[in-house]
């Protein structure tokens, strides 16, 4: 890659200064502070100030397991050399971050596609797409997980890569050298699983991946040293460790202060005295199926109230159900508060309506969401409305919303037969079980919100980068 740099170093110069300009953009423009920041915030301002991983309550700070320590540590380190709550500098640091990113994903295209020009042009177009992308420079701007989450998902791709082999032609001889390599694949892996819990779909891709090439080293007798079934075999107990070594102390820390068993975080990310809304949740997913419900809705319980009348016609079978939806709503509206009592309500609701239709619960409706998540415009951070689509919104946020949804629908276009080009590729199944694995999960999610599957758009904008290199260079 350096050899790239140095022979195209006004390409990389000047898309690397518009790709600063752009996320400056949204970080003067449009910064995002948004209630988890503040979250998150509190988390790193007490751990600085108290020693405690706590948020604030009432006055005094309570220990948390709600957020794993990956993000508040960031800002926490932000916050000691910069000022506390200083989100200014937490987004340039962000912005740093991304812009690493996309030489790492110009990286990963180079090394994918092994022709000399091809694996250049497909290197510099995927620079180019990282570089312009308005999704990850407006999370940049953003004090959330995501831009992080997408540097150590890039990171740890380009490290197992590099551990195979692949586009590397000393490859027979580097035992140490790749050994060392998938150590730091699993600290990257261990990383990104503590900004977010789903960090762990990679590891699971990842590990997918490695199991797969060593039953097949076994069943062929591989003859390349480096994917030898002992090797095949350090690479896999090296990446699991270093998975599992950066989340001990934080597993320690829950069993001594809240004597609970928890690595990661709990699924609703609630605290240990907070019940999760199980019921409640159950329901949502009999009918939820894109983002307008998560902000209208699923956001506000509790502490806000909610109208039946936002709810979609699927939320119900028949009349009778609906009558009773609206008394659930209007007991909850009391108060604005989930008791045990109402959210076992919730939970007979919701299998009253998985047992009227199975199949749009466990498989019609994950469907949608997965669909909803991959093709809405990217515009959650931004003032448009969210309701683009009934063509009320200012005129100058519609055509936002509008050109975002055709730039998002331009990636995903350019990235299908990107990867039916490359499919032969030695490594390309990586991406692919990784894209497969994390869409599966996503869509087991009642919250379908577009930016889970950001993680995924390095290996998008890979994809994306052979058809446009194609297009622009025609055939190597």
């Amino acid at each position: 890659m350096l050899e790239l740099l140095r022979a195209k170093g006004r390409f990389f110069l000047g898309f690397s200064l518009a790709a600063l300009a752009l996320r400056l953009f949204f970080v003067f423009r449009f910064p995002g502070v948004v209630d988890d920041s503040r979250l998150y915030a509190n988390i790193a301002q007490n751990w600085l100030q108290h020693g405690i991983y706590g948020v604030t309550n009432s006055g005094m700070i309570m220990p948390t397991l709600s957020r794993l320590p990956g993000y508040p540590a960031f800002l926490a380190a932000i916050f000691s050399l910069f000022g506390m709550m200083n989100f200014r500098a937490v987004l340039l640091v962000q912005v740093g971050f991304d812009l690493i990113t996309c030489f790492l994903i110009a990286g990963i295209a180079r090394r994918l596609f092994s022709d000399r020009l091809s694996s250049d042009r497909a290197a510099q177009a995927a620079f180019l797409l990282a570089a312009l992308c308005p999704f990850l420079a407006n999370y940049a701007a953003t004090a959330l997980t995501e831009t992080l989450e997408i540097f150590f998902t890039t990171l740890a791709l380009d490290l197992a890569l590099r551990g195979l082999g692949v586009g590397d032609p000393q490859r027979e001889d580097r035992g140490m050298h790749r050994g060392m390599l998938w150590l730091c694949c699993g600290l990257s892996l261990g990383a990104g699983i503590l900004l977010r819990p789903d960090g762990g779909i990679l590891l699971a891709a990842i590990g997918g991946y490695v199991l797969w090439l060593f039953l097949r080293s076994l069943r062929s007798g591989q003859a390349q040293a480096h994917l030898s079934p002992h090797r095949i075999l350090l690479a896999g107990v090296l990446l699991a460790v270093g998975a599992t070594v950066p989340l001990v102390p934080w597993t320690l820390r829950n069993l001594h202060t809240l004597h609970r068993f928890e690595p990661l975080a709990p699924r609703y990310a609630n605290d240990a005295d907070e019940p999760a809304m199980t019921g409640f949740n159950r329901w949502v997913k009999t009918w939820m199926a894109d983002y307008i419900s998560v902000e209208e809705i699923y956001w506000n319980v509790p502490g806000d109230q909610i109208d039946v009348n936002r709810l979609p016609r699927r939320a119900f079978d028949f009349p009778a159900q609906r009558i009773l939806t609206a008394a659930l709503f209007a007991d909850y509206n009391l108060d604005h508060d989930l008791s045990p009592e109402l959210d076992k309500r919730f939970a007979a609701l919701a299998a009253q309506r998985i047992q009227f239709a199975p199949l749009r619960y466990y498989l019609w409706l994950p469907a949608v969401r997965i669909a909803d998540m991959w093709l809405r415009p990217r515009t959650e951070l931004l003032p448009s409305d969210p309701r683009w689509w009934e063509f009320n919104d200012d005129r100058r946020w519609l055509v936002v919303s509008l050109a975002f949804g055709a730039i998002n629908l331009l990636y995903l276009a350019m990235a299908v037969p990107g990867l039916a080009l490359s499919r032969e590729n030695f490594g390309i199944g990586l991406f692919v079980l990784f894209l497969t694995l994390r869409s599966l999960f996503l869509g087991t999610l009642e919250n379908p919100e577009p930016r889970y599957t950001l993680e995924c758009y390095p290996a998008v904008i890979v994809f994306a980068s052979v058809s446009a290199s194609r297009l622009f260079h025609g055939p190597a």
